[in-house]
């Protein structure tokens, strides 16, 4: 804990023990905690209206299809179908692992994984 943390503790428990902070707006009802809370306060605004158009960012996308490809491999009938199904898998989980940051042998920029996406699609 910080000396600032240390300070901000004090003064909280100072304000609590002279009932400064029994009659706020909202006391003894749940916080609301949306989703944005670690989105910086400048992109908030932008962010609220894309979410409210529909539109989500490219790595959100990438899990959902994830999910469902995931599930069309359970539900796959035929061996050629479910190969695709996986391939195209592990081709998205290498590139959102490349966009993370994450340490694979196919990163983002190199033209054999866009090839690979191009030709798995």
């Amino acid at each position: 804990m910080t000396a600032f943390d240390v300070i901000a503790e004090r003064r909280i428990a100072e304000a609590q023990a002279r009932g400064e902070l029994d009659d706020l707006p909202g006391a003894g009802r749940p916080l609301d905690l949306d989703d944005d809370a670690l989105v910086p306060e400048g992109l908030r605004v932008a962010y609220r209206i894309l979410k409210n158009a529909g539109f989500v960012p490219p790595e959100v996308e990438q899990l959902r299809e994830l999910r469902q490809l995931e599930r069309s491999v359970d539900a796959a009938t035929d061996e050629a179908g479910r190969t695709r199904a996986v391939r195209r898998l592990q081709a998205l989980t290498l590139a959102l692992e490349s966009r993370r940051g994450g340490r694979s042998a196919f990163s983002a920029d190199t033209p054999y994984l866009s090839r690979l996406l191009s030709r798995l699609a």
